[in-house]
């Protein structure tokens, strides 16, 4: 696929109809730095073959730089991609297999040009499917969050993109003689996005830019926003559902991990998704009534209570559909974290590995994803308990914590968890929220605090659709320090917050309005059809018999220092039918004293395979460590690839950037 600037390409795969010569059909686009020849050859045979047997032309498409397209990459989600990507729906359009309409979905990545590109309008893009995606870039992404450094992701996401970046086009579709070349260019193009995101530590034009909570009203397509409860993306959904205009969005956020809901991966149920999404693009690219727009504007799954576990084969609870969001059905309970009496000052002081039962930031349906027992964090933090509950409490949004607090240093974090506590003494983490005090008047600025002087702050938690049993507690749960997740600031310091002045806010549901919407109106209870998919790939896994933990903390008593290391287990080694061997290990470790916040270091390392037979053999080798003084970020990278045993570039780079807000 040709690009505007007249000298790249952009390589495709399209699956399409048998009679699509004869009859145009709307074309679907799935646009991705992933590779579709091996990293989502198995998920892409799931679904674009399915959706040509619906009667449309399905697309993937590898952006510049990336698998087998020609081009350098840049960063994510920058104009040059976004550019590409308009140009890749226009040249789809006017193809003559298409119908000139063209839509647009995807996951994570794909899920979030989906909405930027939407948000820069081409005419022939109608309507999109937006998975786990975010609409603002700074606050709900792998970078930032409560404007403060998202230290596990921060660094991990970085060093996964370093090791996918460098990977080389396939010579089976550039040509063996245009592959090493082509390598090459990229390799000497490389700097790791690590350098970029800390650079930018307040909400500024760099992130705003793709963000598309700029301007809703820039969007004309049609948006199908889908999140699960487990996935870090979820309030875009809600957002997107809240500022969208009613006939052009409707919302899905189940009990999923940050995975397609048709898949099956814990936690399930999954659901007919692809049939689901089906139902939007014959609604608004065939123009057929599918009854899509008559449902409600979100529908969610409730969550009912479960024991803590890292993962579930399946959440028990229930569908419940709002058709206005913000809902009438919600309203908010304000509870006191002192009770009704008198409540004296309390001291956060929060020891460093604060945070090591935090889980994965992203949950992907692995076996040690989800956070466990709240119990060793709770005795981390300072806990305020409601009184055992006299019924059951359904709530669905997004809570928020009021502290009236100060702060024994300029620079601090409050991080807040809300936990059902059972009678047992177990602590299910139900959800969380984090605030950095520095970006407590605007994410676009940075305030030091005034030690000695209190001061209110409010911060949102994130979405949640959860409900806690009668007998059971409410625990809100208050830290200054969250690591891995958070990032330390220089010094270690001390909050002293007031409980009578400060307040859980739950958004409560009442669930008699089931019962009412559905009966008032004739509405059906909320169902999805069972999932359905194409094929699949026959793919062979392998996984080491001697496979090293997800995740294994240690604690190394003398030196007081916590060690935290995590296998992200994105699908290991695998052989495709055509005999690319893919070979795929990483691992991320992360390192505190507990008296220490500069004591902080994380290190992201890769090593990846690919070969085919004895004609190619390509080898990619990274190692990303961040670590911090009190007054800057210090980032050192490397990187060596090898063909056939035989170095073709090896670069390394040492990068310091000021402490600004972070």
């Amino acid at each position: 696929m040709p690009t505007r600037d007249g000298r790249t390409h952009l390589h495709a795969r399209i699956w399409r109809p048998t009679d699509a010569e004869a009859k145009p059909v709307p074309a679907l686009l799935e646009y991705l730095p992933y590779r579709k020849t091996d990293w989502t050859a198995p998920r892409d045979a799931q679904r674009h073959p399915w959706y040509a047997g619906h009667g449309y032309a399905s697309v993937r498409v590898d952006i510049r730089g990336h698998g087998d397209s020609e081009g350098t990459p840049g960063d994510e989600y920058d104009a040059q991609e976004l550019a590409d990507g308009v140009d890749v729906v226009n040249w789809l359009a006017e193809q003559p297999w298409c119908t000139g309409k063209v839509g647009m979905f995807g996951i994570s990545w794909g899920g979030f040009n989906s909405l930027q590109i939407a948000a820069l309008a081409p005419e022939p893009l109608k309507a999109i499917v937006t998975v786990c995606s975010t609409d603002d870039r700074y606050d709900n992404d792998v970078h930032y969050t409560g404007g403060a450094v998202l230290g596990i992701d921060m660094l991990a996401w970085a060093g996964t993109m370093l090791a996918f970046a460098a990977r080389p086009p396939d010579p089976t579709s550039v040509g063996e003689d245009r592959w090493l070349p082509m390598w090459r260019e990229r390799l000497e193009a490389l700097d790791p996005f690590l350098h970029t995101w800390l650079a930018h530590q307040r909400r500024d034009d760099y992130w705003r830019h793709g963000s598309v909570c700029e301007d809703y009203s820039a969007i004309d397509a049609a948006v199908l926003a889908v999140g699960g409860w487990n996935d870090p993306y979820r309030d875009t959904v809600l957002r997107l559902v809240e500022h969208l205009p009613d006939d052009r969005v409707r919302g899905i956020i189940g009990p999923w991990s940050h995975q397609y809901p048709d898949r099956g991966l814990p936690p399930g149920p999954a659901i007919g998704f692809l049939q689901e999404t089906l139902r939007w693009w014959d609604q608004h690219l065939k123009g057929e009534d599918t009854g899509v727009m008559r449902e409600p504007k979100l529908r969610a799954w409730l969550n009912d209570p479960v024991p803590p576990a890292t993962s579930y084969d399946a959440m028990p609870g229930r569908w419940v559909g709002d058709h206005n969001w913000p809902s009438p059905s919600v309203s908010w309970d304000e509870r006191p974290l002192g009770g009704t009496g008198t409540a004296a000052p309390v001291l956060v002081r929060s020891p460093q590995h604060t945070g090591l039962d935090a889980g994965r930031f992203f949950p992907f349906g692995n076996a040690s994803d989800l956070p466990p027992d709240q119990r060793e964090e709770d005795g981390r933090s300072v806990c305020f308990d409601s009184a055992p509950l006299d019924g059951r409490v359904e709530i669905l949004g997004r809570p928020r914590v009021r502290l009236r607090l100060d702060s024994a240093v300029p620079r601090a974090h409050v991080v807040a968890r809300v936990c059902d506590v059972a009678p047992d003494g177990s602590s299910t983490l139900v959800t969380r929220g984090v605030l950095n005090l520095l970006s407590r008047h605007g994410r676009d600025r940075a305030v030091e605090w005034t030690p000695g002087t209190y001061e209110t702050v409010e911060f949102e938690l994130n979405g949640i659709g959860y409900a806690f049993p009668p007998g059971h507690r409410i625990r809100v749960a208050v830290s200054d320090t969250y690591w891995p997740w958070v990032w330390p600031h220089g010094e270690r310091g001390q909050l002293t917050v007031l409980p009578a002045d400060s307040a859980l806010l739950l958004p409560v549901r009442d669930p008699a309005s089931d019962e009412e919407e559905n009966e008032g109106e004739g509405r059906e209870p909320i169902r999805f059809e069972e999932p359905e998919q194409a094929p699949p790939l026959p793919v062979t896994y392998e996984r080491s018999a001697e496979a090293a933990p997800e995740r294994l903390v240690t604690y190394d008593v003398a030196k007081g220092e916590w060690t935290l290391e995590v296998d992200p287990n994105y699908g290991g080694s695998r052989v495709y039918p055509d005999g690319l061997r893919y070979e795929e290990s990483a691992r991320e470790t992360y390192r505190i004293r507990a008296d220490d916040p500069l004591s902080a270091v994380a290190v992201s390392e890769w090593a990846i395979r690919l070969r085919r037979g004895d004609d190619w053999d390509a080898e990619i080798m990274t190692r990303t460590e961040l670590r911090a003084t009190a007054t800057e970020f210090i980032m050192d990278s490397r990187m060596e690839t090898r063909a056939d045993g035989e170095t073709v570039v090896k670069r390394a780079w040492h990068r310091t950037t000021p402490r600004t807000s972070a």
